[in-house]
């Protein structure tokens, strides 16, 4: 299973909206015979790759993969019945599908053919891996990883307005590798009006456009911005309401002919989020700025933290990392401390993925 789950995260980055699946096929003998991996939406999955490399080697073996077999048409056919078709003995499973298409039902039309399934090995491992995936299917929204650099004294400006950079060349380029994985990237109109940013992917190559979001209930957002030149990146939304709207309509008309799409909301979070879900977003990193860090945590809507924390770097006098009762990082489950450069990197989970 272990090698299965590093097959399964070769697809990082590529296989959104479906999950990352990694499988392998042991013969009776225990020599693996055949390995696979989901490598884009649309195309053969996992289990598929694994029983082709096998070929006729598949007879009487055990196919060990990441996430149940899909049992329903898609894009292409049941996994299911190739594993039957194949004539696979016995399927190991780390964790069940949580689509509601699958959810028990391959495995158990697996056991109606006489294959023994056995499930839940390595399972938390499995359902780290997929995390955007779980969480889009049990609550119909994105996974959301709050991304932000600090001080040592967690600041993350000199001050309202400043644009002040403090983290390292090396936490930037992880950082871009975080934006090269997820399916969307937003800030609020305060980090867009004073950083000016074109949230884009760069030094590393994404294979899909990536969506760039802009919180902004007041349409305050410039039609001139730099985002709105690297339109070819990805869809630029301006998550907005319909006071907003009827504020700036001029504004309104100037942005959607520079290539935005107005996402007219409550003007809550959550209502922002679940719109998100049903575009098919699996993942969201919120990048900024301090007020929409706060926004998603006081809405209990952060699933992740990362802060890349420049340990040599003190703004006494600064702009707090979030104003109010923002996230203890002791607190966070699954904590870790990772050295990246001069920085370090400290991550856990608010909600722990299962």
């Amino acid at each position: 299973m272990r090698r299965a789950l590093v097959l399964a995260a070769r697809g990082r980055g590529r296989t959104s909206p479906n999950p990352m699946v990694g499988a392998t096929v042991v013969a009776r003998d225990g020599v693996v015979v055949g390995d696979g991996w989901h490598q884009q939406a649309g195309t053969p999955h996992a289990e598929v790759h694994a029983l082709r490399a096998a070929g006729e080697r598949a007879r009487g073996a055990t196919l060990v993969c990441t996430l149940e077999p899909c049992c329903h048409h898609g894009r292409t056919g049941p996994c299911t019945d190739a594993i039957i078709a194949a004539g696979i003995s016995e399927v190991v499973v780390a964790v069940a599908d949580p689509n509601p298409q699958v959810a028990g039902q391959g495995m158990a039309r697996l056991e109606a053919h006489g294959i023994r399934v056995t499930a839940g090995v390595c399972q938390q491992a499995a359902a780290e891996l997929n995390r955007g995936f779980f969480m889009a299917m049990r609550e119909r929204r994105p996974w959301v990883v709050m991304k932000a650099g600090a001080s040592a004294d967690g600041r993350v400006a000199a001050g309202p307005g400043v644009r002040t950079p403090i983290t390292s060349a090396a936490s930037i380029r992880r950082s871009q590798r975080l934006r090269a994985e997820v399916d969307a990237i937003a800030v609020g109109v305060a980090t867009l009006l004073v950083d000016n940013p074109v949230l884009t992917v760069r030094e590393l190559y994404r294979p899909r456009p990536l969506v760039r979001i802009v919180f902004d209930r007041m349409l305050r957002t410039p039609p001139a911005a730099r985002l709105f030149d690297t339109a070819a990146e990805g869809p630029i939304l301006v998550v907005t309401t319909a006071a907003g709207i009827a504020s700036a309509p001029a504004r309104a008309q100037a942005l959607e002919a520079r290539g935005a799409r107005l996402v007219e909301t409550a003007g809550d979070v959550g209502s922002a989020l679940r719109e998100f879900g049903r575009e098919g977003l699996r993942t969201l990193l919120v990048e900024g700025g301090p007020r929409l860090h706060a926004a998603f945590w006081e809405a209990g809507m952060i699933d992740e933290v990362q802060v890349f924390v420049a340990p040599d770097v003190h703004l006494p006098d600064g702009l707090p990392l979030m104003p109010g009762n923002g996230p203890c990082l002791a607190a966070l489950s699954d904590l870790t401390v990772e050295p990246i450069g001069r920085d370090v990197l400290v991550r856990g989970y608010v909600h722990r993925p299962h």
